[in-house]
């Protein structure tokens, strides 16, 4: 599991209102978090942002133990 989605359900947010926050694509983000699609640096932004992530947005998409 990436630590985006670990970050994502902690706060409550299904993936269309992540997707939202971030005007993003829903597809996007579950390809994303799927590991269909690696993120480009302006997408890792804009999921960092709307997650309040204040770390290196990088780590956001690390796996994470389940």
């Amino acid at each position: 599991m990436l630590r985006m989605t670990e970050e994502r359900k902690s706060r409550g947010l299904s993936m269309s209102a992540l997707a939202r926050r971030a005007e993003m694509h829903v597809s996007s983000i579950s390809q994303i978090e799927s590991g269909h699609l690696i993120p480009y640096e302006k997408q890792m932004a804009k999921i960092a942002k709307a997650l309040n992530w204040e770390d290196d947005p990088k780590e956001l998409f690390a796996e994470v133990p389940r």
